[in-house]
């Protein structure tokens, strides 16, 4: 009798075979995939060559020591491990509180409090890089500040500055936008928050304003004296004027009289009169 070769068991041997012959493959597939996952992330590591340029900055690509012209905005950029380099500028507006020792036109020293806003122009990020570095604001920034307050605040009055801020920081502001502009530097907003002048200095202040104001009230109470007296004047002269031209009238015409009379009449006749008296309202007869 003939060996049967397709029985049963040998099938599933067969077929059981060739899954575990499938399994082993997919296996090593796997590891295979997982030790290439892992050398890339390792390559990654070690090597970097994505940068990632965050919100509000922008990349400076430098290569072999060469700054690229472009400026990279946001997102994410490919260098080259081991030959180019991105650096991030910032290029936010800036909020800076500083004070200044300033000496004003009349020599007196104050310390100048105030706030500048700020922020480096994106397009020109590699410029800057380049010619200054990151520490743009201790380099240019704040001499630039503090050598245009001393010189606007040296032109005023120390009295004056008070009176005057919003003007002088005005006139700082204009000064800082020319200066800083052709610097990659953009200058949105300057506003002086604090003047101290010496204790004796503002004292003396506080006593001038106090006299002025003393000698203005004095100036408002003589005017108002003068103004009362000149119309009691006009007054006077008014009803001195109206007497003159009613004698006058009175005295040129005698039907004046005899009206200014009845005007003056209660309604009544006298209950007797004495001698050859005339009566005080002529009636005659028609």
């Amino acid at each position: 009798m003939a060996k049967n070769y397709y029985s049963e068991d040998n099938m599933f041997d067969k077929v059981k075979g060739e899954t575990g012959k499938m399994f082993d493959k997919f296996k090593f597939l796997g590891s295979f995939t997982a030790i290439a996952i892992f050398l890339l992330l390792v390559f990654l590591l070690i090597f970097n060559p994505i940068a990632i340029v965050g919100v509000g900055e922008r990349g400076v690509k430098v290569t072999l020591g060469k700054t690229s012209p472009e400026s990279f905005g946001e997102g994410i950029h490919f260098v080259t491990p081991f030959i180019s380099h991105m650096h991030k500028m910032d290029v936010k507006t800036v909020k800076s509180n500083i004070e200044t020792m300033a000496q004003s036109k009349d020599i007196q020293q104050a310390k100048i409090v105030y706030v500048v806003n700020y922020n480096l122009k994106p397009e020109f990020a590699p410029k800057m890089y380049r010619e200054v570095g990151k520490d743009y604001l201790n380099v240019i920034i704040s001499p630039t500040v503090e050598g245009i307050v001393k010189d606007v605040i040296g032109k005023w009055n120390a009295q004056d500055i008070v009176a005057n801020r919003e003007k002088v920081a005005s006139e700082i502001l204009s000064k800082l936008r020319a200066d800083l502009g052709k610097k990659y530097i953009n200058v949105s907003d300057f506003q002086i928050t604090e003047i101290q002048y010496s204790n004796a200095f503002e004292q003396a202040i506080e006593n001038k304003v106090t006299a002025e104001q003393d000698a203005l009230k004095a100036k408002n109470v003589t005017i108002q004296v003068q103004e009362e007296a000149r119309q009691k004047v006009i007054a006077a002269e008014a009803e001195a004027k109206s007497m003159a031209i009613r004698a006058q009238a009175l005295t040129q015409n005698k039907a004046l009289v005899e009206y200014e009379a009845v005007k003056k009449w209660d309604g009544k006749l006298p209950e007797y009169m004495l001698g050859n008296s005339v009566p005080f309202i002529n009636v005659t007869k028609k």
